[in-house]
């Protein structure tokens, strides 16, 4: 099985949410990109626990790509220190992973 990832951010704006993940698509650096919210984070910033409304993109990609995916998104996004986190996907249905391979750059 190939090197499949799921990678988080988030984003206090729609606007910068949906450009990122259209971004992401076009360039073909992720299959497919969920974007949910609003949600709520409760975070540490600056010293201090904040609370804000943020837009959770889900990015589906793989292994070597994930340099190019994070710079992606460094070159959008608008925070000082964007959540960018990344998961592998253990398992998964092998129609939805064929698709996967297929959408995404190799």
């Amino acid at each position: 099985m190939e090197d499949y990832l799921q990678i988080y951010t988030t984003t206090d704006r729609i606007d910068i949410a949906e450009a990122i993940s259209n971004r992401l698509v076009e360039e073909r650096l992720a299959a497919c990109v969920q974007v949910l919210g609003p949600i709520t984070s409760t975070y540490w910033w600056q010293g201090k626990i904040e609370t804000s409304q943020e837009w959770l993109c889900i990015i589906k990609s793989k292994k070597g790509l994930y340099k190019q995916v994070e710079d992606t998104i460094k070159s959008i996004h608008h925070y000082d220190v964007p959540e960018i986190i990344a998961v592998p996907i253990a398992m998964g249905s092998q129609d939805y992973l064929n698709w996967l391979k297929k959408e995404i750059r190799h």
